[in-house]
């Protein structure tokens, strides 16, 4: 018998950086366990060349990566979410869509790297930052013992990987 894999989905305004990172992140480190998505409530239209340079830096696939809106995961026949995490606090207090399959929510915030503001390498660091807490939170997330724990212990802990609770529509 094959293991459950995991829908996630990963949340921020633009959806173009942070979530993106988010996706390509998990894409790879959850191979076999997880499947990533990533949206926002204000697409942009595009992924941020300094997110896509970066994840190619890391041989991160980038070829599918795409901005797209929030409403592509919430129709009935959208895949299934097990897990819907926002990375930006304008999103995380929207009012979301329903999410098809009750999925567990969680906040984990990180600093918009495409308003950070100087010179092109503090800009870039920027990025880099975000993308080291992005894959610190995802390799804890894909490290828990899922399986073993209740839904109260795990909402417990990706609560406390975002560093707060938030309540999710």
């Amino acid at each position: 018998m094959s293991e459950k894999i995991f829908n996630v989905l990963f949340l921020c305004r633009g959806n173009s950086a942070r979530s993106i990172m988010a996706e390509a992140i998990l894409e790879r480190e959850g191979t076999g366990r997880f499947k990533a998505y990533s949206a926002g409530s204000h697409p942009r239209g595009e992924v941020h060349p300094y997110a896509a340079d970066l994840l190619q830096k890391f041989n991160h696939p980038v070829d599918g990566l795409r901005s797209k809106n929030w409403d592509e995961f919430s129709s009935d026949d959208a895949p299934k979410m097990d897990f819907v995490f926002t990375v930006c606090d304008q999103t995380a207090n929207e009012v979301c869509p329903t999410w098809p399959g009750k999925p567990m929510t969680a906040h984990w915030g990180c600093t918009d790297p495409v308003a950070v503001e100087g010179t092109e390498a503090e800009i870039r660091a920027g990025f880099a930052d975000v993308y080291g807490q992005l894959a610190n939170r995802i390799s804890v997330f894909v490290n828990l013992p899922l399986a073993a724990l209740d839904r109260l212990s795990l909402q417990r802990r990706l609560d406390e990987m975002g560093g707060k609770a938030k309540e999710m529509v």
